[in-house]
C-alpha cells in the first residue's frame, strides 16, 4: 500500500504543523494529500451541571481551528499538495475513524495526549481502540527532545516482528518507502520457550533458523535498495524493542498487531501499548491486512 493521503489528526496541544513537516518526505514516496481532523470533544462544549449545549464555545473552538488550518494548508498548496479538513464535535475514537474510512486514508497521525494519572489511561485506551478499529496504520507521533523538535520519523525505522500477518504487512508497507528510508533494523523477539530443548544442538538449530528468517528478510529490504540490519534477542519483547531502537538510534518503532480473538492482553494492546508507554519514540502499529471477506 502507498501512502497517498495521510490523516493528521491534532487538538493542536500535542501535534503542531511541524510534526506535519517532518513526513513530507513522503511525497518522494507517494504523498499527495492530506487531511486536518480536529475532533471538538463534547464535554469541552457541554454547560457544567448537565444544563446542555454550549454553541457559542463550539464556534470558538471551530473559529481557532480553522485559523490554524488555513494557514497550515497555505503552506501544502505551495507544495503542491492536496488539502482536506474535518472539524466535528464528538468522540475522538468515533470521529477518527468515520473520517479515515470516509477519506480512504492510508496513514493516520495521532498525537500523544499522555499527562499523567487517569488521563494517560484514557489516552493509552482511544489509542487501543482506534487501533482495533482501523484497517490502515496509525502513528503515534513523539517529539524526539524538546517540543518542536521534529524528525522525520521514516529515516530510519526499527520493525520488530513476530513474524504473523500483522508483520508481514508492516514489511510490505515499509517496502514501498525505499525513496523515505535510509536504513532499517528488524528485530525479532524469540520466545524463551522456543529455545528450551534436550539439547544443545537442538537450541543451537533454533537460534540459527530464527536468524536465518531474519536475515532474508533483510535481503527483501535490501534488494529494494534499503539497507538492513537484523537482531536476534530473546526476552520481554517490549523492554528489549526499546532498548533495540535506542542503541540503534532509530527515528521510529514500527509493529504489529494481532487482532485474533481469545489472545488476551495482545486484543486488549498487549505488546504495542505496552512499547508505546515505555518508548519516546513514534510509533507506528500496523493492522493484519483485511481479508477478502472484510472489503
Amino acid at each position: 500500500m502507498d501512502i497517498r493521503k495521510i490523516l493528521f489528526v491534532t487538538q493542536f496541544e500535542e501535534l503542531w504543523f511541524d510534526a506535519l513537516q517532518s513526513l513530507l518526505d513522503l511525497r518522494r514516496a507517494a504523498l499527495e494529500h492530506v487531511v486536518f481532523v480536529n475532533v471538538i470533544e463534547r464535554e469541552k462544549v457541554t454547560m457544567h451541571r448537565g444544563t446542555g449545549y454550549q454553541k457559542r464555545e463550539a464556534m470558538r473552538l471551530r473559529e481557532k481551528a480553522n485559523i490554524h488550518f488555513i494557514n497550515w494548508a497555505e503552506a501544502l498548496f505551495e507544495q503542491g499538495l492536496e488539502v482536506g479538513v474535518y472539524i466535528v464535535v464528538g468522540a475522538l475514537v468515533t470521529r477518527v475513524v468515520e473520517a479515515a474510512a470516509k477519506e480512504e486514508a492510508d496513514l493516520i497521525v495521532l498525537g500523544d495526549r499522555r499527562q499523567g494519572g487517569l488521563k494517560q489511561f484514557y489516552a493509552g485506551e482511544e489509542l487501543a481502540e482506534i487501533v482495533r478499529r482501523s484497517r490502515v496504520p496509525v502513528m503515534l507521533y513523539r517529539y524526539a527532545g524538546a517540543r518542536h523538535e521534529a524528525l522525520p520519523p521514516f529515516q530510519r525505522p526499527l520493525l520488530a516482528t513476530d513474524w504473523g500477518p500483522a508483520s508481514r504487512n508492516a514489511v510490505a508497507y515499509l517496502r514501498r518507502l525505499q525513496a523515505v528510508i535510509e536504513e532499517i533494523n528488524v528485530v525479532h523477539v524469540a520466545d524463551e520457550r522456543q529455545l528450551r530443548g534436550d539439547s544443545a544442538m537442538t537450541i543451537q538449530k533454533t537460534r540459527k533458523d530464527e536468524r536465518a528468517r531474519l536475515e532474508a528478510l533483510c535481503e527483501q529490504f535490501e534488494g529494494d535498495g534499503i539497507p538492513a540490519r537484523a537482531h536476534l534477542v530473546v526476552g520481554e519483547p517490549a523492554d528489549l524493542i526499546v532498548k533495540a531502537a535506542r542503541q540503534c538510534q532509530a527515528t521510529m518503532i514500527v509493529s504489529g498487531i494481532s487482532t485474533r480473538r481469545g489472545f488476551g492482553a495482545r486484543w486488549r494492546g498487549g505488546t504495542y501499548r505496552a512499547i508505546a508507554d515505555k518508548t519516546d519514540l513514534t510509533t507506528l502499529i500496523v493492522p493484519v491486512p483485511a481479508t477478502a471477506e472484510d472489503r
